[in-house]
């Protein structure tokens, strides 16, 4: 009984810095996790897929204060990998057909709904940046960093995304508002 003492605490240290890990980011991971796919179930299985590869890897985290990053970029590559595997079924849909009520949630209604229409339209080398800055509370550095980017292109592309946000939400064409590529 003895030998299994210490692999038990040691499994339980790890096991207690991973609980601590998932309760202090579970609610930036899903708000990440919606902002890009835009569906709650989606969302919640990217989460978990996240946290079922973080647990695997919790030993390459070296700082405390490195995780909420970490996590991000491993939710980010899980997203990407979900679009790597996806084959895309297309059904004809009638252009008339109205948008059945029962099935509609809030989300899909309202300023939000207008917000996340708006930023699915902006270009993906705009959106992330932003998407990391806003959901991800990261810096310019951190966001440089994590897109192997110089953080004065971040910043460029962080500007050039909140003036397009600003011209798709208030109708106008954001190729053609000051000049913007």
């Amino acid at each position: 009984m003895k030998r299994l003492g210490p692999v038990f605490s040691q499994v339980n240290s790890r096991q207690r810095q991973f609980e601590a890990l998932t309760r202090a980011h579970a609610g930036d991971l899903y708000r990440f996790a919606y902002w890009l796919c835009g569906q709650d179930a989606l969302a919640q299985d990217l989460v978990q897929e996240t946290l079922l590869r973080a647990w695997k890897n919790l030993d390459a985290l070296r700082e405390a204060e490195a995780a909420r990053p970490w996590l991000l970029t491993i939710l980010r590559r899980e997203h990407a990998r979900l679009h790597e595997r996806r084959r895309l079924d297309t059904t004809e849909l009638d252009e008339g057909l109205a948008e059945d009520a029962a099935w509609a949630s809030p989300e899909r209604h309202g300023d939000a709904a207008q917000l996340r229409e708006a930023m699915h339209k902006l270009p993906h080398k705009y959106r992330e940046p932003l998407l990391l800055q806003v959901l991800g509370g990261m810096s310019c550095e951190e966001i440089a960093a994590e897109l192997g980017q110089q953080p004065g292109a971040v910043m460029t592309q962080l500007f050039r995304a909140r003036q397009k946000l600003k011209a798709i939400v208030h109708g106008e064409r954001p190729e053609v508002q000051r000049g913007l590529p």
